[in-house]
């Protein structure tokens, strides 16, 4: 699992030569740091960095605010069709979204969304995944204690927001990194509706290290170190609430 991240920095340091070399050169002779600062000037990266945020933040937050209502719906109310509804929403999951693309985009592009931040948010503001993930975890929480609340005047979104959901924080934090990830490395979605280079993400900006002349690999690979260290550090700062979640989920009453 760590290899191709090893080769990935190990070939962003390295020169044109021994990124075609065979056999493969493993560790350059002489670190080009230079690469990096190259990389960075030859496509705006400050652009592309402040979208991909921008893209990121917005689809996380709508995701995961629709998952923890739906799935709170499918959890603890009851209401005509539950089952049967949430049995054709868990059915889509089948469907990959290479078939939704083209309808997707007809769609997008009837409403005069293409070539715009919205056509990379609103396709991906719900997800049945992460409903069925946070439905499943508040489906753990015992029903007495919805019953304990409703007693003690709570309304239901009270009991959501105060009770639930800070209970089903690693659940929410697991589709949160998910989420977080998919958004940030989405790449044929993105290239699809926008048509300026000033709306697209980094995966996308990749593109302007490989011409018709070639591809610059060495530059190419600091460009995606510089993509991918932003996942890891987050991902390393919310590790622990992940562990920490797991860990006292449930509760025996």
């Amino acid at each position: 699992m760590i290899l191709p991240f090893f080769w990935m920095v190990s070939t962003s340091i390295k020169t044109t030569g021994e990124t075609l070399a065979i056999p493969p050169v493993w560790l350059p002779e002489n670190w080009q740091w230079s690469n990096y600062e190259t990389a960075l000037t030859m496509a705006p990266f400050d652009q592309y960095f402040i979208n991909s945020v921008i893209i990121t933040l917005s689809s996380t937050i709508g995701e995961v605010i629709t998952s923890i209502l739906a799935a709170f719906a499918f959890s603890k109310l009851q209401f005509f069709g539950k089952n049967i509804l949430f049995t054709i929403l868990i059915s889509t999951m089948m469907v990959p979204f290479e078939l939704l693309m083209i309808p997707t985009y007809l769609t997008l592009s009837k409403m005069g969304m293409i070539n715009s931040y919205w056509a990379m948010i609103i396709p991906f503001l719900a997800s049945v995944f992460s409903v069925f993930l946070l439905k499943q975890n508040f489906e753990a929480v015992p029903k007495q204690l919805y019953y304990a609340a409703k007693v003690d005047g709570a309304s239901d979104w009270r009991f959501l927001w105060q009770i639930l959901v800070p209970m089903s924080k690693s659940s929410i934090v697991t589709v949160v990194i998910l989420k977080m990830i998919g958004s940030w490395n989405s790449f044929m979605w993105p290239l699809m509706v926008t048509n300026e280079t000033h709306l697209r993400p980094l995966p996308v900006g990749l593109q302007a290290f490989t011409t018709e002349a070639g591809t610059y690999f060495e530059l190419l690979m600091a460009a995606a170190t510089i993509v991918v260290l932003p996942m890891i550090i987050i991902y390393l700062f919310l590790q622990k609430y992940i562990i920490k979640g797991i860990s006292n989920t449930g509760v025996k009453g």
